[in-house]
């Protein structure tokens, strides 16, 4: 499906990009052993990573360099991470390699396989002093339940911006995100072509964390 037929398409930006489809050829691959998953997992995740914080908000600040100083600009506020565990974890890399100062914010999230509804079983956010953005990480948005649950987690901590990265989406799910967080950006590398009738992504590269931590 295009990207601009879906609800709130403004807010949701695919990548096109050779090296992406590289990687994604490889993450759909069922015979990719766990480990090559991985890699191309971080390298997508990479990617991803550098889009999605391109328009983070910036500070000037004064910079001497062997030469003279200058005003140069760097990350304004608190940003975090919000993995969804655990395929989440898989996508964590490149954002603290990347924002060295960082702050990581576990989500113990599941699907009940049995009603496709998400369980939220664990967080450690502290009851004040939010972070001022968000990049809550899950590598497949599919139905969308644990993606919407995270963020409605970080919106009651109060969290002004949140943005949303997966490595590949539904339809479905980004349906679901912008009709209920119209002011949610979503970040992914691939629009798929729906949901089956178990609720998994098609045509998908099975189950993440399952293929991530070899499971």
């Amino acid at each position: 499906m295009a990207t601009d037929q879906l609800p709130g398409a403004n807010m949701v930006t695919e990548l096109s990009h050779a090296v992406v489809s590289h990687h994604l050829s490889r993450l759909r691959a069922a015979d990719t052993p766990a480990w090559q998953f991985r890699q191309h997992a971080r390298s997508l995740g990479t990617i991803l990573a550098a889009h999605a914080t391109a328009a983070l908000p910036t500070q000037d600040c004064s910079v001497t360099t062997p030469i003279e100083t200058t005003t140069c600009q760097q990350l304004k506020g608190r940003i975090a991470a919000a993995p969804i565990l655990r395929a989440g974890l898989g996508m964590i890399e490149p954002l603290t390699d990347m924002i060295p100062e960082i702050e990581v914010w576990h989500l113990g999230l599941y699907r009940d396989e049995q009603t496709a509804m998400p369980v939220h079983y664990y967080d450690k956010l502290p009851p004040d002093n939010p972070t001022d953005v968000a990049l809550v990480l899950d590598p497949m948005l599919a139905t969308g339940g644990s993606a919407a649950m995270a963020i409605e987690t970080l919106k009651k901590w109060g969290v002004p911006k949140i943005l949303m990265l997966s490595i590949i989406a539904a339809p479905e799910g980004i349906e679901k995100l912008t009709s209920q967080f119209p002011d949610v950006e979503i970040f992914t590398c691939a629009i798929d072509r729906m949901l089956n009738d178990h609720k998994y992504i098609v045509p998908g590269l099975g189950d993440a964390g399952d293929r991530i931590f070899n499971t």
